[in-house]
C-alpha cells in the first residue's frame, strides 16, 4: 500500500523538495556500487553533489531552519550533519578501492537515514513547534538562497546495455 506524500508547510517546502535529490543521491551510490562501477567516479559524483547541493542545503537548515530552536531535535539533525560532512571527507581522502566502496555504502545509508529523520519526525515537529511568523521568516530566507538541482553528466547509476 502506497502512502500519500508527506504535506509539508509551504515555507519549508522547498528544503523537501531537495530532499528528494538527497535521497535519489544515495540511491545513485548504491546503485554505481551494485553494477560495479569504478568507485572513482562514484566519488566524483560525491565530490560534485557535496559542493553544489548538500553542503548549501546543510548550510541553510543550520543557519535558517534550525535557528530558532536548538533543543534536543535539532541537535540529532546538526549531528548527523556534522557525521555525513565526516564520511564524505573520509571517502574524498581514500584510495583503496574496497574501503572507498564501503565508504560510499556507508555514506548512502547515513544520509538516507538522515533525510527519513527530518522529513518523517522533525520537519512535522518544527511545523508544529514554530509560531506562523517564525515559519513565514524562515520560508523569506529560503527564498533568498538559490535554487540548486543535481545535473551530472555522468550517469554512473544507470545499467550499461
Amino acid at each position: 500500500m502506497r502512502k500519500s506524500p508527506i504535506k509539508r508547510s509551504k515555507h519549508i517546502f522547498k528544503l523537501s523538495k531537495d530532499h528528494h535529490f538527497t535521497l535519489l543521491f544515495s540511491w545513485k551510490i548504491r546503485q554505481g556500487i551494485k553494477n560495479g562501477v569504478q568507485a572513482e567516479r562514484i566519488r566524483k559524483y560525491v565530490r560534485y553533489f557535496w559542493h553544489h547541493d548538500m553542503q548549501p542545503h546543510f548550510r541553510q537548515e543550520d543557519d535558517t531552519l534550525f535557528a530558532p530552536l536548538k533543543d534536543d531535535k535539532v541537535q540529532r539533525a546538526i549531528a548527523e550533519h556534522h557525521e555525513i560532512r565526516r564520511k564524505i571527507d573520509n571517502a574524498l581522502k581514500t584510495f583503496d578501492h574496497e574501503e572507498l566502496s564501503r565508504q560510499l555504502l556507508s555514506l548512502a545509508d547515513a544520509v538516507d537515514a538522515h533525510v527519513r529523520y527530518e522529513e518523517r519526525e522533525l520537519f512535522p515537529y518544527l511545523e508544529q513547534t514554530l509560531t506562523e511568523i517564525q515559519l513565514a521568516a524562515i520560508g523569506k530566507q529560503l527564498e533568498e538562497q538559490p535554487v540548486v538541482h543535481d545535473i551530472y553528466e555522468d550517469e554512473f547509476w544507470i545499467k550499461a546495455q
